[in-house]
């Protein structure tokens, strides 16, 4: 991988559609769960100046990956119940790219860190006990006209939560601004 290459993706490409070992969706839980306590250990005592700081050359800043997981999040959780509860449904994307510049991720990170760590307390509780027959319910995106079984969900925003949390923690290495 090219240098820009890895500093856009920490940890490699999003994982594709797959069948998942009971080891691999408990990992996947355990990522999800501990998702919102890595991102506020990290970031809650920083300076406004650090998290106006892009992660990388033409990269959000950290207060706008912030927000954004915030917001990638809550869409998961929504489409989550969505395919937990009906056929199949078609799901809304977004334009995340829009999203981020929207006013709102001008705000501290507080607010995205607490509705980051209450939605995954009700998320995570959603998923634990869920049948492999539920595991394997969809949902459409219509965006790349993909369907996403439940266990996918799990996968992508397990990987989700961790790029973006490499991605701001790589940069407090590179500054030096770590503990």
């Amino acid at each position: 991988m090219q240098n820009l290459d890895l500093l856009r993706y920490p940890i490699g490409p999003m994982p594709s559609s797959q069948s998942y070992t009971p080891e691999q969706l408990a990992a996947n839980l355990s990522s999800i769960t501990e998702c919102p306590r890595k991102l506020t250990e990290l970031v809650q005592t920083w300076s406004d100046s650090r998290l106006d700081t892009p992660y990388r050359p033409d990269g959000w800043t950290v207060r706008q990956v912030v927000h954004h997981v915030a917001d990638s999040h809550m869409n998961a959780y929504i489409r989550t119940r969505l395919a937990l509860t009906e056929d199949n449904p078609r799901i809304s994307p977004y334009e995340e790219q829009e999203w981020a510049k929207l006013d709102d991720s001008t705000l501290p990170v507080a607010p995205s860190l607490a509705i980051l760590t209450n939605l995954h307390l009700r998320w995570v509780r959603c998923l634990q006990h869920l049948t492999s027959d539920q595991l394997g319910r969809t949902y459409l995106h219509p965006g790349n006209q993909q369907t996403y079984t439940v266990a996918d969900v799990l996968a992508l925003y397990a990987w989700h939560g961790e790029h973006h949390y490499q991605h701001i923690a790589r940069l407090a290495q590179r500054n030096g601004w770590e503990g």
